[in-house]
């Protein structure tokens, strides 16, 4: 199956029909249901009957869904849009996508002078130090939060390099705020930065080079190598 396009929006994903079937509350509260399970898996203590309950009826919505499930397709967009939600801009993001179970609870605002702001609560799920938000989690956040506050300036790029530096434990189940914007954009790379706090305290901070990279060389990288991981299918 093509990816599909929302001429509304403009955005291209791989999710089916959107013409028909936009993400809607629907996807939305499945994807939250599955987050809070994962949630729950990770600090059980259900009997191993009620764990085989659990699973039966997990499989049971996997048998649900693998019919109406098509093959995968490029996820990419056209050019990016300095006004757009990022949620609507990335709604499959595991990071910042409602719709998707992978991603934390994470909630972006683009500041009305640029830049980002964002607000979690990271449950056990995140956890890498006891009681901690796992480092490599907190890399994966600023990664994504950043790109978008390139986009709040005007220019998509990709990562080149990302520097961590972690100030403070970063604590489970405690409001974390980030703030991320663009400092100096010069010729194809983009130097971009951000904080985390939990409260007053500053738990990390991170730098970031972008590099812009020609829209029509991406598409064909994608369409190449993505498309060659895309898992077969066949029509019915």
């Amino acid at each position: 199956m093509p990816a599909a396009v929302s001429d509304e929006q403009g955005i291209v994903d791989g999710h089916g029909p959107d013409a028909a079937y936009p993400p809607g509350p629907e996807l939305r509260r499945l994807a939250d249901a599955v987050r809070r399970v994962t949630d729950q898996v990770v600090r059980t203590h259900a009997s191993p009957a009620l764990l085989s309950e659990a699973a039966a009826a997990v499989e049971q919505a996997a048998a649900l869904l693998d019919p109406v499930s098509p093959g995968w397709a490029p996820s990419v967009r056209a050019h990016p849009l300095s006004d757009l939600d990022p949620h609507v801009y990335f709604p499959f993001s595991p990071i910042v996508g409602w719709y998707s179970p992978l991603a934390p609870p994470l909630e972006c605002t683009v500041g009305e002078t640029g830049g980002i702001t964002a607000h979690a609560t990271l449950g056990a799920a995140y956890e890498g130090p006891p009681g901690c938000v796992h480092g490599g989690i907190i890399a994966g956040l600023f990664d994504e939060l950043l790109g978008i506050a390139n986009i709040t300036a005007g220019v998509g790029a990709m990562t080149g390099t990302l520097t961590i530096k972690y100030r403070s434990p970063t604590p489970l189940y405690t409001e974390l705020t980030f703030a991320g914007h663009t400092e100096q954009i010069d010729g194809r790379k983009v130097f971009t930065r951000g904080t985390m706090h939990a409260g007053e305290r500053l738990c990390a901070e991170a730098e970031g080079i972008f590099i812009v990279v020609d829209p029509a060389r991406f598409f064909d990288h994608t369409a190449e190598h993505g498309a060659a991981a895309s898992p077969v299918q066949e029509e019915t």
